[in-house]
């Protein structure tokens, strides 16, 4: 049987895309600094002005979802980080975006086929808030090492070939976007083909 297992020595022909809730900033720029810190550390180029690495930043996390739904579809990423910190006040607006973000993140990599890392802070206080975004650690950094792990995975499932056999999306990789029943249809009658990631 076969051994599929994502790595992290290969990230440097690898393409990464953060999206970052503006709202609770002072959580989300230090999520944001641990997961630049690993993905350097890692051979990434992190500098905005590169080629690996791009940002979007949207108004808070209730947003995240769609903009990293849109980056996915792009084909031009191996994965997509989501940072936000949705903090508890005292209304139940905490449960309802907490909620949706969560839902809408993980919708957003099964129907494209694309990872997307989770790194949504749902705290109840900016205390816990801030403990997670670098007082205590930061999980910016595992956010990270998700991404590089799963952005390596993908590639050797979907090539059926194990690790160290490159890790760029192939020409014979189809996403797992959801069809509809007349392109159901067609797909059974035609090759289907998924967008190259731009090199």
């Amino acid at each position: 049987m076969t051994v599929f297992e994502g790595n992290f020595t290969q990230a440097s022909s690898m393409k990464f895309a953060f999206v970052i809730g503006r709202f609770n900033d002072l959580v989300t720029n230090k999520l944001l600094a641990g997961a630049q810190d690993c993905l350097k550390r890692h051979g990434v180029e992190v500098d905005p002005d590169g080629t690996q690495v791009d940002y979007a930043w949207v108004t808070g996390s209730f947003e995240v979802p769609m903009v990293a739904r849109q980056l996915a579809l792009s084909g031009r990423y191996h994965a997509i980080i989501c940072l936000g910190a949705v903090i508890r006040g005292q209304t139940p607006h905490f449960d309802f975006v907490a909620a949706e973000v969560a839902k809408g993140i993980a919708a957003t990599s099964f129907q494209t086929g694309v990872p997307v890392v989770f790194g949504v802070l749902t705290t109840d206080s900016m205390q816990q808030a801030l403990e997670r975004a670098g007082i205590k650690s930061n999980l910016g950094w595992d956010y990270a090492m998700s991404a590089l792990e799963m952005a390596s995975l993908m590639p050797q499932i979907l090539n059926g070939k194990p690790a160290a056999l490159g890790n760029g999306m192939g020409n014979n990789q189809s996403m797992a976007l959801p069809m509809s029943s007349t392109n159901l249809a067609e797909a059974s009658s035609a090759e289907v083909k998924s967008p190259e990631i731009a090199g």
